[in-house]
């Protein structure tokens, strides 16, 4: 694995991170198909061929192309041919070995970086990301040919294909590759590649309307999962990408990307790279909360928020709302007054939600808090209890006025926190609260509390349900399924419990 600094950052974000930079066995993830006119019918035909033939077929074409280095023995369209053919058999590692030897890697990578065409040159380099997803051991191989250099002097040609194959081919080599990132960065200017690249792309938003090339968000997602990848296993030096935050901010909220799902590529992939960058840095704060428009990127996250969490299942949570969330929080922390309350006054429980137990509306604050306890999404869970406490300015207190203790309690438990004494005490100072007294463990407005039907109940009814409870809690214990001491026989030894003559009479 590629070498990583020593530099720590919070137990959170470190998980948030380890969910979206697995991006080997997703969607994003897939082989890299030509982005350029149909396929001939001779390379339509080629796909069929399995088994030995296909061996014989990929056998010749690499001896092609090895003897072509030697001496010149292909004309340029014979070779971007025979570059054309193998890629579709690069797709399938199945009797298509000699692509995947080091000497077949060693073919590809010198057609791919020493070449004078840029046909051949990028023909090449899509079979290498081929090669390079489909078989780990080949990434460690082109790290030893000493080309890594070479892809970061192509990532900063300003073209979008160039820019899609060389990021990922980098990109591949952060997995299982002794690479050394700080190298690329500080000799071979890899953040300046990827700033460069990512402020073409907000110049061009900011200029036009609509997209039509789909190599443009191509470009851009694969750029951006870079930048994430050597931000999260080289942090040492995520200072030399600070300058790309301005151009993020500017992508995500100018662009328009008519995604089936708010947060697919490449939406996902901006939001993920904010979470590594430093986006408390002084020198990007006008970007972030501009004069003429502060509230712009909060406002566009939370929009997108909104719009999340309708569309996505339990399982899918973890790994698509989660950065969204962690990203949120991080440009709350670092808001304007302004911004930080045009936040809160999105996401914290309203007026309108204290009307009943909070989490049981149809609104997004109730949304949060419902799976601050979902059991599906861990990080999740944690990332939004997190949002909830950074919103109560780091105050006990203040967390349980805004969310109720019995959201809070775990959560204060966990970081070893003190119980607030209003976790126990009806208060009317909570947001949206218009001096209504709120039970201080539900979150609801007391006077909205639904009131127990039918008559109290008597002495004797308590003292048998007490003594149910008691029974219940024993049986429990005895067959191993809770494990705590039963509260009543604890009363007892430490001489709480107090025994009543019969003729005891209860005071009115």
């Amino acid at each position: 694995m590629v070498q990583q600094s020593s530099r720590l950052r919070t137990g959170t974000f470190r998980r948030i991170f380890s969910i979206s930079r697995n991006r080997l066995a997703g969607s994003e993830e897939s082989l890299v198909r030509p982005q350029m006119a149909q396929p001939t019918q001779q390379t339509a035909a080629t796909a069929v061929l399995a088994g030995p033939e296909k061996l014989a077929k990929v056998t010749s074409l690499m001896e092609k192309l090895t003897e072509d280095l030697a001496s010149i023995s292909l004309l340029p369209h014979q070779r971007d041919s025979a570059l054309e053919e193998l890629k579709v058999y690069s797709r399938d590692p199945q009797d298509a070995g000699p692509i995947f030897t080091k000497e077949g890697v060693e073919t590809l990578t010198r057609h791919a970086f020493n070449s004078p065409s840029s046909t051949t040159s990028r023909n090449a380099m899509r079979i290498l990301c081929n090669v390079l997803l489909l078989k780990q051991e080949t990434r460690q191989v082109f790290v030893d040919l000493g080309y890594e250099a070479k892809a970061c002097d192509k990532l900063k040609s300003d073209n979008r294909d160039d820019e899609f194959l060389a990021s990922r081919i980098i990109f591949l080599l952060t997995y299982g590759t002794n690479t050394k990132l700080v190298d690329l960065i500080d000799k071979h200017r890899l953040a300046d590649g990827i700033n460069k690249n990512l402020e073409r792309h907000a110049k061009h938003r900011a200029t036009t309307s609509s997209i039509t090339d789909p190599m443009e968000d191509a470009a851009l997602s694969q750029t951006l999962q870079l930048l994430f990848n050597i931000t999260h296993y080289c942090n040492s030096r995520i200072s030399s990408f600070t300058a790309a935050i301005p151009h993020i901010v500017t992508v995500l909220c100018k662009g328009s990307f008519p995604t089936q799902k708010p947060l697919d590529p490449p939406v996902n992939s901006l939001v993920n790279a904010l979470l590594n960058l430093e986006t408390g840095s002084k020198d990007i704060q006008g970007s972030l909360y501009p004069p003429n428009d502060p509230h712009a990127l909060a406002n566009r996250l939370v929009d997108l928020l909104a719009r999340s969490t309708p569309v996505y299942k339990d399982e899918e949570l973890d790994g698509s709302i989660t950065p969204l969330i962690g990203v949120i929080s991080a440009i709350h922390e670092h808001a304007p007054t302004d911004v930080k309350n045009s936040i809160q006054s999105r996401l914290l429980p309203t007026e309108a939600d204290r009307s009943q137990v909070l989490g049981r509306s149809d609104s997004l604050p109730s949304w949060l808090l419902k799976n601050s306890t979902n059991p599906v999404a861990p990080q999740l869970r944690e990332t939004i209890s997190n949002l909830f406490f950074e919103m109560s300015d780091k105050d006990a207190s203040k967390f349980v006025e805004n969310v109720g203790y019995g959201f809070a309690s775990g959560f204060l438990f966990n970081r070893n926190l003190p119980i607030p004494q209003n976790a126990s005490e009806a208060f009317s100072t909570a947001r949206g609260g218009a001096n209504r007294p709120v039970n201080p463990i539900t979150g609801q407005f007391l006077d909205a509390e639904r009131q127990p039907e039918g008559p109290e109940m008597t002495e004797e009814e308590r003292e048998r349900e007490a003594e149910r409870l008691f029974v219940l809690f024993e049986r429990l214990r005895a067959n191993g399924i809770i494990s705590a001491e039963n509260p009543v026989r604890t009363a007892v030894q430490e001489g709480r419990f107090e025994e009543l003559p019969d003729d005891y009479e209860e005071l009115d």
